[in-house]
């Protein structure tokens, strides 16, 4: 059976949260439709669909790359998870505990958190990770914020390659546990602090750094030497004392130009 387009994006999707697909990587129309065994028309529709929910960007003449955000964009991004998540919490607040079955699939996926913990598939691990915010979104009842929330998970999945997260993955999961708990117990306005509290220590995390000059490494290049002036001072003040003694006195008949030759 063909492979669709969608299914093209969602692979790709999958393969940033895993951290697989590193900020920048180029995704050439060729080589993915030869991997897929498909058309470059259907490739070009998948990138097509990424482009517009902000995980691929296209240059006219160098082609497709995942996107590399700036530190605008991560900022914006986790205010934007911060909004949806909490906003989803609160919401369904209002109607009681969730349902037996949302609680029962949430358990499970923080089982198989704590099993990719302990194995060495570090993409496993963090799929998982990112992809505990779109269970519970769905578990919450909300699919339409659950695919919201999964492109914003795989942005700031590509935010912490990018800026080189020093966030624990024990941590994190250790989190989920305890956001699991509280709703648990009915206890919504817990779970919405410490989604609050998780969601701030993971952007905490980035090695985000100030902006850059852009003139620096020439600026540093054509710096002049620490000792530059000391030296040009004392070959200076050498200098004139070596024309003082060859200066002749007011009594000598050298010529005036060969006298200014000296001093110059």
């Amino acid at each position: 059976m063909a492979i669709s387009a969608s299914e093209i994006s969602a692979r790709i999707v999958e393969a940033v949260m895993a951290q697989k697909l590193a900020p920048g990587s180029r995704l050439g129309e060729q080589q993915l439709a030869m991997l897929f065994d498909c058309s470059r028309t259907i490739v070009r529709e998948a990138l097509t669909r990424l482009a517009a929910r902000g995980i691929v960007t296209v240059s006219a003449r160098r082609g497709w790359f995942v996107i590399e955000p700036s530190q605008d964009e991560a900022r914006e991004a986790f205010e934007a998870r911060r909004v949806i998540e909490l906003g989803l919490i609160r919401s369904t607040g209002s109607t009681g505990k969730i349902d037996k079955a949302a609680l029962r699939q949430l358990k499970a996926h923080l089982q198989r958190e704590r099993a990719a913990l302990k194995e060495s598939d570090v993409g496993n691990r963090s799929f998982l990770l990112g992809d505990f915010h779109v269970c519970l979104a769905e578990c919450l009842g909300n699919t339409l914020l659950a695919d919201t929330l999964r492109d914003f998970t795989a942005r700031t999945t590509l935010i912490a390659m990018l800026y080189q997260s020093t966030h624990d993955a024990v941590q994190s999961c250790e989190d989920h546990v305890r956001i699991v708990a509280a709703l648990e117990r009915g206890d919504h306005a817990a779970a919405e602090t410490l989604m609050a509290e998780h969601i701030g220590t993971v952007q905490s995390a980035l090695r985000v750094q100030a902006p850059t000059d852009p003139l620096a490494q020439l600026r540093d290049a054509l710096a002049p030497l620490q000792n530059t002036h000391a030296v040009a001072v004392a070959g200076t003040t050498t200098k004139a004392r070596r024309r003082k003694a060859a200066a002749p006195s007011p009594d000598d008949t050298t010529d005036s130009s060969t006298y200014l030759g000296a001093l110059l």
